[in-house]
């Protein structure tokens, strides 16, 4: 069983910056890959990044350039740095979590196993 908790979300303008966290405990052994996953209101889920400690990061195309994922192997706990946000950006961020090897980290939320409950991040114009 493992079980994944996000914190850091909240309301930001827009240029504004969050960083998200997501804490993994039980049974995740190495290898792992951990994930950040969102879903604005009417829309489907979509990727936002993913990490794990062996071959670094993914992201999705809409938040290149912008974010950055990193991985606290010793802690299991995987940050989302959000730079020059958008008001696109505003939804729930969820954390999830896959073992196994990957190369790349995946992008597919099929690929993940475990899920957090999700955190609301809000951006204003």
């Amino acid at each position: 069983q493992v079980q994944l908790v996000e914190s850091g979300g909240g309301s930001v303008q827009s240029g504004g910056s969050l960083r998200l966290s997501c804490v993994a405990s039980g049974n995740l052994d190495s290898p792992y890959s951990m994930g950040w996953f969102r879903q604005a209101p009417g829309k489907e889920r979509e990727v936002v990044a993913s990490v794990n400690n062996y071959e670094g990061t993914s992201f999705g195309d809409s938040v290149k350039g912008r974010f950055a994922i990193s991985l606290d192997s010793a802690k299991k706990t995987v940050y989302l740095e959000m730079s020059s946000l958008i008001t696109e950006d505003t939804g729930i961020y969820t954390c999830a979590a896959t073992r196994g090897h990957w190369s790349p980290p995946p992008l597919r939320s099929n690929n993940f196993q475990h899920w957090g409950q999700g955190i609301p991040v809000t951006v204003s114009s």
